[in-house]
């Protein structure tokens, strides 16, 4: 192909690639509108014929789901033609349908599992807009404004951690305002209470004082273990949040020298912040997703929490070993088909396992033991073709 071709067919790419984003952040507008259902307002086929126009453009133009769709000889017809990518592949190869010099932004995953993956983005526009919609119904309750800290570090300038990044993104919509009186900063250090290896309690009491004053709720972003570090800095003093405020949670304690009770946590938050147990937000989501599924409240059987997904993200549990769909209340590995992914990839199959019930779906932990046979294969594939095409690793 010629010079002058290959500048034609990426500036089709591109094209291409911004009238999905478009259409994706519309799906999501109209999803999500006035007086809309949370969830399931699109008919079943407008979500699928996105979906599918999404997967022939990734086809189209990324090296990975290509080589997937040709092993499967994958038609692309119906949803269920679509190959899924291994979340591990994105610590494999490139996972993207754009060059690398289209990069915005490569978030890189914890690599607690064999290593860090990447996710390349060519735009952040619609991770950012429709993390903030679904968001702000999650965990603002109606409040049209709050204060907002963030139980993290700092966000990194090179834009390595997509949590850091939402969390940001949160701290300007859902506030926007500094917390001195001044001009707005995400990267102010009142902000982020995770620094220099030590808890800001006092930032945090400042932040909450604050939030009093203006007659609105905090926000406090947190990870799982950040929270268990707070509490052991307390050592069981109370630190009470305004009314109505809120605690979002998310991660776990994989890879952590210590674990926590997920019930025995949230008694000891509720007890330290004087909140109901409504009040504590679970968030889940994963680097190598650009949507976020949150806690509904419900708790179905054995307290298990319920994850709601927003209208553009779709979670199958599927079997290990056929990647074929559960019968319905039954455990499977937790198959995403998320239409945010416009330029990386559709589908992404985890090791999580969930089971689906009424309103959302359960986390059931991680499958145990070695990849199951169906994850296998396609990681098995995309690392042959991976090392037979000598492609640099990520």
């Amino acid at each position: 192909m010629s010079e002058r071709a290959r500048a034609h067919a990426a500036l089709d790419a591109a094209a291409a690639s911004a009238a999905l984003h478009e259409r994706v952040r519309a799906f999501a507008r109209r999803a999500l509108g006035e007086g809309a259902a949370a969830r399931g307002l699109e008919p079943a086929e407008g979500f699928e014929a996105l979906a599918l126009d999404i997967a022939r453009f990734q086809a189209q133009h990324g090296a990975a789901l290509a080589r997937l769709c040709r092993h499967h000889a994958a038609r692309l017809d119906a949803l269920d033609d679509v190959p899924a990518v291994p979340a591990d592949a994105f610590r494999l190869t490139r996972i993207a349908a754009h060059p690398e010099a289209e990069d915005v932004a490569r978030f890189v995953t914890s690599g607690t599992t064999g290593g860090a993956g990447r996710h390349a983005f060519r735009t952040l526009e619609t991770y950012r807009e429709l993390s903030v919609r679904w968001g702000r119904r999650a965990l603002l309750g109606g409040a049209p404004r709050c204060t907002a800290l963030a139980l993290a570090p700092p966000f990194e300038p090179e834009r390595r951690s997509s949590l850091g990044f939402m969390l940001q993104q949160f701290m300007l919509d859902f506030d926007g305002r500094g917390l001195d009186g001044g001009v707005f900063d995400p990267r102010a250090p009142a902000r982020w209470l995770l620094a220099g290896g030590r808890v800001d309690v006092d930032g945090l009491r400042r932040g909450a004082a604050l939030a009093a004053e203006r007659g609105e709720p905090l926000l406090l972003l947190a990870t799982s273990f950040a929270l268990v570090w707070l509490l052991d800095v307390l050592a069981g003093a109370e630190l009470p949040l305004p009314a109505g405020s809120r605690v979002m949670l998310t991660g776990g304690f994989k890879g952590r020298s210590r674990s926590v009770d997920e019930r025995d946590l949230a008694a000891a938050l509720c007890q330290t912040f004087a909140l109901g147990p409504e009040r504590l937000v679970g968030e889940y989501g994963m680097t190598e997703l650009s949507s976020q599924l949150y806690d509904s409240g419900a708790r179905p059987g054995e307290g298990q929490s319920v994850f709601v997904e927003p209208p553009w993200l779709r979670v199958t549990p599927v079997d290990p070993i056929s990647l074929s769909p559960v019968a319905e209340g039954e455990q499977g590995l937790a198959c995403f088909t998320d239409l945010a992914n416009v330029d990386s990839a559709l589908r992404v199959l985890t090791l999580d396992r969930v089971r689906r019930v009424a309103g959302g779906i359960v986390l059931c932990g991680r499958q145990p033991g070695a990849r199951m046979r169906g994850c296998s294969l396609a990681i098995e594939l995309l690392a042959e073709r991976h090392a037979a095409a000598g492609e640099a690793a990520p």
